[in-house]
């Protein structure tokens, strides 16, 4: 299994990066928030050579325009990596599962050479998710033994705890399989 972390406005500007082979970065949250330490966490990851991830926090409503600021927002460079964070927002709401489907269709449209995953807690692709339309694939979060998360589904990437940060491992045979899925150069 490959190593990774997720980081947001949570998290310093530069952090430790031994060992890990990518890093998901929060780049944008409904149609304007943009994480102040967007670039500096960018950077950090790619000093270190990490395949790179940005994410989105999704809102209900207003699909289209979300995906367009999330497409102008994350930074753009073959073999990045965008994911939609599909969870219940501050305000005890969360984006149905066709604005879910859609806004994934709309940033593969916008940025057709990246891949786009979903990441969902194990609650919502178990029980709020009806379509199981994941994009390029699933960015699981289970807190269990990393790499075991409990769905039955095929997964790309499993957020396994929190504590003390969000740390990820990627189901992938090699580092240069994970390159290769993801559109990288080494």
């Amino acid at each position: 299994m490959l190593r990774g972390i997720d980081v947001s406005s949570y998290q310093p500007h530069s952090y430790g990066t031994d060992g890990l082979h990518f890093v998901f970065i929060k780049a944008t949250e409904g149609r304007t928030y943009v994480n102040p330490k967007l670039a500096a966490q960018t950077a950090t990851a790619r000093e270190a050579g990490c395949v790179v991830g940005f994410y989105h926090f999704l809102w209900p409503g207003n699909i289209t325009d979300q995906a367009a600021y999330f497409a102008s927002k994350a930074p753009e460079r073959a073999g990045d990596i965008l994911a939609v964070d599909w969870e219940t927002t501050s305000s005890g709401t969360h984006a149905s599962n066709a604005e879910k489907d859609r806004f994934i269709r709309e940033v593969k449209e916008l940025r057709p050479h990246n891949r786009v995953v979903l990441y969902a807690n194990r609650h919502f692709w178990l029980t709020i998710d009806t379509t199981s339309y994941a994009g390029d694939g699933l960015w699981i979060a289970d807190y269990v033994s990393a790499g075991k998360p409990r769905i039955q589904a095929k997964w790309l990437f499993h957020q396994y705890t929190d504590d003390p940060l969000d740390k990820n491992v990627g189901n992938f045979s090699s580092e240069t399989a994970l390159r290769e899925w993801a559109g990288a150069t080494p």
